[in-house]
C-alpha cells in the first residue's frame, strides 16, 4: 500500500508538472499566439495581386474568394500591385471592366497592364492591417520593459467613432445613389463648399490622394491603434493576473499531495 501511494504520488506530480509547463509556456507567450494567425490574415490578401502576377490564377482567385466576406472589395477602392497605379478611378477601371454594379465590380480583379488589386481595400488595409502591426509595437514596448496601460473605453470609442461614421455614411451613399459617381460622398461637394474649393482634385472619387482615400486610411488606423492599444494591455493584465492563480493554485496542490 505504501508503495502505491508512492507511485500515486510520483505520477501526480509527474502530472502536475507538466500541466504547470504547458499553462507556464501559455501564459509567456499567449501574445505571440495571438499575433501570428492575425498577421497571417492579413498578409494573405496581398498574396492575391502576387498569385495572379505570377500566372496562378486559381491560387489568386481562391483568395479574392475566401476574403469576400470580409470586405466589398471594390476595384476603385483598392489598392492594385504590379501595374502603372497603386489606384485606379472606376472611369480608368469602366475602360476595361465596364459596370457600375457593385456586385459585378468587386470581380475585377485586374489586367496585366493595371496590375491586380489586394484581396481587400484600402480601408481594410490600414484597419486591419494595422491592428496586428499596432500588435507588435505594443509587444516590444513590452519587452524592453514599458508597462503599457489599456486606453480608457470613452478613448477606444473615440477612436472608433470616425471610421464608423465614414463607414456609415458610405453605406448610405452606396445603397441610396449606387453609381459610386454622384452621391455625396462620391463628389464631396459639401466639402467643397465648407473649403471654398480650396483644394481642386481632392474631393471628388476614391483613388490615391483624395479625401475620400485619406479618411479610410486615417480613421482605420486610428480605430487599429485604439483596439490595439486598448485590448492587448487589457488581456495582458487579466494573463498576469490568471497566470498569478494558477500559480497559487499549484502551490496548494503541491502542499496538499
Amino acid at each position: 500500500m505504501k508503495i502505491e501511494r508512492v507511485n500515486q504520488k510520483v505520477r501526480l506530480q509527474a502530472e502536475s508538472t507538466w500541466a504547470d509547463q504547458l499553462v507556464g509556456w501559455f501564459f509567456r507567450h499567449w501574445l505571440a499566439l495571438l499575433l501570428a494567425p492575425m498577421l497571417t490574415f492579413v498578409t494573405l490578401p496581398f498574396l492575391a495581386p502576387v498569385a495572379m502576377a505570377a500566372g496562378w490564377t486559381t491560387l489568386g482567385s481562391f483568395i479574392y474568394w475566401l476574403y469576400t466576406p470580409f470586405c466589398h472589395q471594390l476595384p476603385q477602392r483598392s489598392w492594385f500591385l504590379f501595374g502603372e497605379k497603386l489606384t485606379y478611378t472606376l472611369a480608368e477601371i469602366n475602360q476595361v471592366f465596364p459596370s457600375t454594379d457593385a456586385w459585378t465590380l468587386r470581380r475585377f480583379y485586374g489586367t496585366l497592364e493595371m496590375g491586380w488589386k489586394v484581396a481587400w481595400s484600402d480601408r481594410m488595409i490600414s484597419f486591419y492591417t494595422l491592428t496586428p502591426l499596432f500588435g507588435l509595437f505594443y509587444a516590444l514596448l513590452r519587452q524592453a520593459g514599458w508597462r503599457v496601460r489599456p486606453l480608457s473605453w470613452r478613448v477606444l470609442v473615440l477612436a472608433l467613432v470616425p471610421m464608423m461614421l465614414d463607414g456609415f455614411t458610405h453605406l448610405l451613399n452606396d445603397l441610396f445613389i449606387g453609381d459610386f459617381t454622384s452621391g455625396f460622398r462620391d463628389t464631396n461637394a459639401w466639402l467643397a463648399v465648407l473649403t471654398a474649393s480650396a483644394f481642386p482634385g481632392f474631393y471628388a472619387g476614391d483613388h490615391l490622394g483624395t479625401f475620400n482615400w485619406w479618411l479610410r486610411l486615417l480613421t482605420g488606423g486610428l480605430a487599429a491603434w485604439g483596439i490595439a492599444f486598448t485590448l492587448l494591455p487589457f488581456l495582458d493584465g487579466l494573463m498576469e493576473e490568471e497566470a498569478k492563480r494558477s500559480c497559487a493554485e499549484d502551490v496548494r496542490h503541491q502542499e496538499a499531495v
